[in-house]
């Protein structure tokens, strides 16, 4: 049974390949051919929903290996990348009850997403996504993971802008993609230290070893993994992106951010248990996100006048729950809390379409006493305590300004210097222009009276006038002084602004960033 697990991601990328041809040469269209989407969806995830769940019942009967090994992917050197999956513990639990999940999500979706335009569209998403996020709980080694990662992320892109002509859609989703690269960041500069520190990619064999890894190589590698946890977990500071990313359909909603992906950062958390005990720091770092964010989630959720932003805050409270428990020793609770969690928000977003039915003369219940009559703090928690716009002046602005100065570094100096052709916006000036047209004048043989004296002193300052035209004539109107003077005006505006600029803070990232590195690689 454990040979067949290749075929749970795999049945769902078949089906995707064959709705996104099928789009492409316009072999399916329309809603005459819904039908066919529909059953090739519904047929290849049912399949690996069987598979998965004869493999946990393979796992639990105890006939399971620790992970199984189909070949080799790649092999460069000391870096060997193999073709592996994990057949037993809580990776082959996660794949069985997704599984369901996203079956459940297949057939709702084909009355859901019913004559919309984007039927055949949807479906070939979420196909993607469902061998993606399949990919990600079973691979065995990091590099799989990460391309099942980046998978899941990809078509959350795609299905928070499902409605593309609705500006705010295309917009949250551009921003959610943004903040998800920032935990890919981290997840990448793990896997390079696994690799540096290890010697290894293998999840297993990494997790087996991590006893022998010191406690500050065992900090570095399991703190890159959190950060990619956290922003994919939707923990602070990155919280915000969740409620951006409801603007997609509901059943999107209830997949990706109810069920599914949003768990996938605890999820990495859970396998990188071993690692993760032999960092104390971490550990505490884990206690302290989960914490706020629980709080943070809690207070925010108590004013937000729609559902599935109510729900958002919900969700990201009880994520940070798990956070706070891994943080605190308790996995097993955890991973049931992980999984009793994604049942009850798959239903939960499912049916928020009709929240309003159900809770007809079922009232609210009040806010405690202790904080209905804080005015600061209902405020604080309508505006999300303003982490939007925080986030906006301390990460985006200094990384649009680094990008911005960056660009001019390149258009003012990398181009000259490889000689590629530059817009006469960055090559005229004022000065220049007016050099050029003297030139003309002494080439057309009009003759420019720069100074006449006379009597002794008179001449004495034509003379040096007559050298100067010269100098000037022979340096600067014959092209030698030209560049000389706009490199002269180029290095004074950089001496003039180097000490406004080096304490930016786009400039503080870069250097942060810098120590980092610095600091990965000692």
């Amino acid at each position: 049974m454990d040979y067949l697990v290749f075929l749970i991601p795999l049945l769902p990328f078949l089906a995707a390949a064959f709705i996104g041809f099928g789009i492409l040469f316009n072999r399916i269209s329309g809603k005459q051919d819904e039908l066919i989407t529909a059953k090739a969806a519904k047929s290849a995830v049912t399949l690996s929903c069987l598979i998965a769940i004869g493999l946990l019942g393979a796992d639990l009967s105890g006939i399971n290996p620790n992970h199984v090994t189909l070949g080799k992917w790649l092999n460069s050197g000391s870096l060997a990348v193999e073709f592996n999956f994990i057949t037993s513990g809580f990776s082959v639990i996660a794949a069985a009850l997704f599984s369901i999940i996203l079956l459940i999500i297949a057939r709702f979706s084909t009355n859901y997403i019913h004559a919309e335009p984007g039927f055949h569209r949807f479906f070939f998403v979420l196909c993607l996504f469902s061998s993606g996020m399949l990919l990600l709980i079973l691979s065995g080694n990091a590099i799989g993971t990460f391309i099942g990662w980046e998978i899941a992320g990809l078509c959350s892109y795609l299905l928070i802008s499902f409605a593309y002509d609705r500006p705010t859609a295309v917009i949250n989703a551009t921003r959610v993609f943004v903040t998800n690269r920032i935990g890919d960041a981290g997840f990448i500069l793990g896997i390079a230290l696994s690799f540096y520190y290890a010697g290894t990619t293998n999840w297993i064999t990494l997790n087996d070893i991590a006893t022998n890894l010191s406690t500050p190589t065992a900090t570095v590698i399991s703190l890159c993994f959190v950060v990619a946890a956290v922003a994919k977990s939707a923990q602070l500071p990155f919280t915000p992106w969740l409620a951006r990313a409801m603007e997609g359909p509901t059943p999107s909603s209830a997949v990706f951010y109810g069920a599914v992906m949003i768990h996938a950062g605890i999820f990495l958390v859970i396998l990188l248990r071993p690692i993760i005990e032999c960092a104390p720091l971490t550990m505490s770092v884990l206690v302290v996100i989960g914490f706020f964010t629980a709080v943070y989630s809690y207070i925010v959720g108590l004013t937000q006048t729609d559902t599935k932003s109510s729900l958002c805050f919900a969700i990201s409270g009880q994520l940070g729950l798990m956070f706070l428990e891994c943080g605190l020793g308790f996995w097993e609770l955890a991973s049931w809390h992980l999984c009793a969690h994604a049942i009850v928000r798959n239903y939960q977003v499912l049916t928020a379409p009709s929240l309003l039915r159900y809770v007809y003369g079922n009232p609210m219940k009040p806010v405690a006493a202790a904080i209905a009559n804080k005015r600061w703090l209902y405020i604080a928690s309508l505006q999300r305590f303003w982490l939007d716009p925080i986030a906006d002046r301390t990460l985006v602005r200094p990384i649009y300004g680094l990008g911005h100065d960056l660009d001019r570094f390149d258009k003012n100096i990398i181009d000259r210097a490889m000689g590629a052709p530059v817009s006469s916006n960055y090559t005229i000036s004022s000065l220049t222009q007016l050099e050029k047209n003297m030139d003309k004048d002494i080439r057309d043989g009009i003759h420019i009276e720069f100074v006449s004296g006379s009597g002794i002193a008179g001449k004495f300052f034509e003379w040096i006038a007559n050298i100067m035209s010269w100098f000037e004539d022979r340096l600067v109107l014959r092209g030698i002084g030209m560049d000389t003077v706009d490199i002269g005006r180029r290095l004074g505006q950089i001496a003039n602004t180097f000490e406004h600029l080096i304490l930016k803070p786009r400039y503080l990232v870069l250097f942060v960033f810098i120590v980092l590195m610095i600091a990965a690689s000692v």
